[in-house]
């Protein structure tokens, strides 16, 4: 039986070495190109911008200390359970990039944060919201930041910077009990730019956007402290950084296919992937072990992926990747073209979005740094709703 885990798409050096062992499905980090990924990121940003890594990719304490050893500032996750978990692990600040709306979540999360000693931020991009977090900090006593999230593309979340009402909740928001942090987007839409170029030119935007809404601010006396900035591929084909104060990428530590097709990463830099077996063949396909309950049916972020299948498969004896064509729950299928592999065989899949494959993993594996060790996913949203939507428990 051939065991062929220790394999590097760029033939540089055995990726993902200490994975023969485990048994799968399962799902394995890199350590070398994990710290990597780390260090680079820390470097681009250097000391211009303060990065405060958005943890949602990885949803690991222990990744998130490595982050911050390597000299991020802080950490930002996506809902208030999510942010709890980082909060209790001793882990400050934390800023929650989602809208809140639910006044006991806000509570809750102010009193957690002045319990551990955290600085807590939050987003708002309308006036319900913003009534909400007043509510809290009336309940509470207590306060935190909030930056204003800004529309740059997107169309999701954020207030239109060319919209009056905009410069009025900005205006009200400056004023309210909580401490105003300055202006925060996300340009996911770069994810579907196709290449490089087209990341660079909605990073421009981006920037020009924010800068330009800022200077209207100022111009009715509202200072703007903070500019705050995240996407990996903005972050990895950025314009620049003149007038950006903090960056939140998340995808950066472990990439995936989303960045490979757009041409920001190479699969040499992919610190993730899911190891598997061929349980089955027939003429056309190998049969996996791992389906959609350990890949994800997703074809990227924001629905906007490139990609037609849903992974790439490698093994030392192929020069090329095999394709995976389709998925059902626990099996996966893997196009042979004019392979032979054998039943028994062990295959690396690089995922198209590695964010969702660690939100459905029971934990990562970290291999290839001479020792195999697991890592707990501390938030993953499973176990968040099992022990209770992550309020205080205390």
């Amino acid at each position: 039986m051939h065991d062929p885990l220790n394999v590097s798409a760029d033939g540089t050096r055995k990726a993902f070495a200490g994975a023969e062992d485990l048994q799968t499905p399962c799902v394995v980090v890199d350590e070398p190109r994990l710290d990597a990924n780390i260090a680079r990121m820390q470097s681009i940003v250097g000391s211009r911008v303060e990065l405060h890594p958005h943890i949602k990719t990885h949803k690991s304490v222990a990744i998130a200390r490595r982050q911050l050893a390597a000299g991020a500032r802080g950490i930002t996750a996506s809902h208030a359970a999510e942010a709890a978990v980082f909060i209790r692990a001793g882990i400050s600040p934390v800023t929650v990039a989602y809208p809140m709306i639910t006044p006991g979540q806000v509570a809750g999360l102010l009193k957690l944060a002045a319990d551990r000693d955290a600085e807590l931020r939050f987003i708002v991009d309308s006036s319900f919201g913003l009534d909400v977090l007043e509510q809290a900090a009336v309940e509470t006593g207590r306060a935190g930041g909030v930056f204003l999230k800004v529309d740059v593309g997107l169309h999701r979340c954020g207030v239109d910077p060319e919209n009056s009402e905009s410069l009025v909740l900005a205006d009200r928001l400056a004023r309210s009990k909580h401490r105003f942090m300055g202006l925060l987007s996300h340009a996911g839409h770069a994810y579907g730019a196709g290449n490089p170029d087209g990341v660079r030119k909605v990073a421009a935007d981006e920037r020009e956007t924010l800068l330009r809404f800022r200077e209207a601010l100022r111009g009715r006396g509202i200072d703007v402290p903070r500019i705050s900035i995240g996407s990996t591929p903005t972050m990895l084909c950025n314009d620049g950084f003149e007038g950006i104060d903090e960056a939140r990428p998340g995808n950066y530590v472990f990439l995936d296919l989303t960045a490979v097709r757009l041409g920001i990463a190479t699969r040499s830099e992919i610190a993730l992937a899911v190891a598997t077996t061929i349980i089955s063949a027939n003429r056309d396909v190998y049969i996996i072990d791992a389906g959609s309950k350990t890949l994800s049916s997703d074809l990227g972020p924001h629905s906007v992926g490139t990609g037609t299948a849903f992974g790439e498969a490698w093994s030392d004896e192929l020069e090329t990747p095999l394709i995976v064509t389709r998925l059902s729950e626990e099996h996966g299928m893997v196009a042979r073209g004019a392979t032979d592999l054998a039943i028994g065989d062990r295959l690396l899949i690089y995922p198209n979005h590695s964010c969702v494959v660690v939100n459905l993993a029971a934990g990562l594996h970290l291999v290839g740094g001479g020792e195999q060790r697991r890592l707990a996913i501390d938030a993953a949203d499973n176990r968040i709703r099992a022990q209770g939507e992550g309020e205080d428990r205390d």
